[in-house]
């Protein structure tokens, strides 16, 4: 009974997921004029 009630727990809470219905995709908004633009690198340098 002790491992009962926390199983039941969380199968309700994982049943509850996506009860609102499937995704949906979010809007799409016109570019605000802004670009990015560069490198980026990573590595390890070392000297002697």
């Amino acid at each position: 009974m002790t491992r009962l009630i926390p199983a039941l727990m969380i199968t309700a809470l994982v049943a509850a997921c996506g009860v609102d219905g499937g995704p949906t995709r979010p809007e799409q908004r016109p570019a605000a004029g802004i670009s990015l633009s560069g490198t980026a690198e990573i590595g390890i340098a070392g000297g002697s």
